[in-house]
């Protein structure tokens, strides 16, 4: 009996996200809550109570077996060719003009099949004034975002976004009310993460930009136990501390891990700052990120102006001319 209870403690552990490491494929949380347990207990329960029913338990513990390996595998919601539309279910309101959004998808072990480092487009019917006639017209935006959550939370997708004056997307999604609903579209982008893809990263992040960094980071420190090396250095700058996005969740995941350091930069810094001020420069690159080699890459998001301007630093200090256009071999890549 005790031996029973330490394998369903393990299994519990695993299914409700107690434990440190977390599987995949086969060994999913949906498999162990939906799927072994059960038919552990019942198989278990049968031979402690009558063995002779044993072989009854077992067929029973097969059929269910298979019905709920059946109802909960994985299964992909995005599509590269068309948009789908998902409906908002959550809203964390984060500043005056910063929110967290979550999407429900079709059922709870759906994910949204989105490789680490790759993002999705979204897209509404907006009333635009045309710059050259100032005429409104009704068209389709579509604008590019990527989630602070991931394939490994099934049934919803995140999205940290910033709501700007200018920005007809973000000012809709402002709008939106809980049961509203999105146009989604994707797979898009060029970059996608594997384990150990280089040595080291060095990231620069604007404002909203830390969200593909978030991806990346996030999906080293959980392949550490099978191996990921990588090291990773974030420059993340803001105007004012108070516009450091996701704070809290980048401390915890420097105490997880002393292979990823994060360096703030202000623009206007409170007294005491002991952070970077200013804009990021060419020398705080030189300082925190590693010499160019084939084996590190630089990774840039944030607003154009910034991304501009990182590029030529890059490039002034030995690190390859970033291309108009990213791919996924440069050593500079710009989301």
């Amino acid at each position: 009996m005790t031996k029973i209870v330490e394998v369903l403690t393990v299994l519990t552990d695993v299914a409700t996200g107690k434990s440190t490491s977390k599987p995949t494929g086969p060994f999913a949380p949906q498999y162990i809550a939906f799927v072994y347990i059960p038919s552990f207990i019942l198989v278990a329960g049968t031979a402690a109570i009558k063995a002779s029913w044993l072989p009854v338990a077992i067929v029973v513990a097969l059929a269910l077996g298979g019905y709920q390996t059946f109802a909960n595998q994985e299964k992909k919601a995005l599509d590269p060719t068309k948009f789908q539309e998902f409906p908002l279910t959550e809203k964390t309101v984060i500043s005056h003009n910063t929110a967290i959004y979550r999407f429900s998808l079709p059922s709870p072990s759906t994910i949204l099949g989105l490789p680490i480092g790759q993002h999705i487009s979204l897209a509404a019917d907006l009333d635009v004034k045309d710059p050259k006639t100032e005429k409104v017209m009704r068209k389709e935006v579509v604008r590019s975002y990527t989630p602070i959550s991931s394939d490994w939370e099934p049934g919803h997708f995140d999205l940290l976004i910033k709501s700007y004056p200018t920005g007809n997307i973000s000012r809709h999604l402002a709008t939106l009310k809980v049961g509203d609903k999105m146009k989604v579209k994707g797979p898009k982008g060029a970059m996608v993460y594997t384990p150990n893809m280089v040595r080291r990263f060095g990231m620069i992040a604007g404002g909203t930009g830390i969200t593909p960094m978030l991806q990346v980071v996030k999906a080293i420190l959980r392949g550490r136990s099978k191996g990921d090396k990588t090291e990773v250095d974030l420059i993340f700058a803001n105007v004012d501390e108070k516009d450091i996005l996701l704070r809290d969740d980048l401390r915890a995941l420097e105490d997880e891990d002393n292979r990823f350091r994060v360096h703030y930069v202000l623009n206007n810094p409170p007294e005491k700052w002991n952070g970077g001020v200013g804009f990021v420069t060419a020398d705080m690159i030189k300082e925190h990120f590693p010499a160019p080699a084939q084996d590190i890459k630089i990774l840039i998001c944030g607003p154009p102006p910034m991304v501009s301007a990182m590029k030529k630093a890059t490039e002034s200090l030995g690190y390859d001319k970033a291309r108009p256009v990213s791919k996924l071999d440069d050593m500079v890549f710009c989301f």
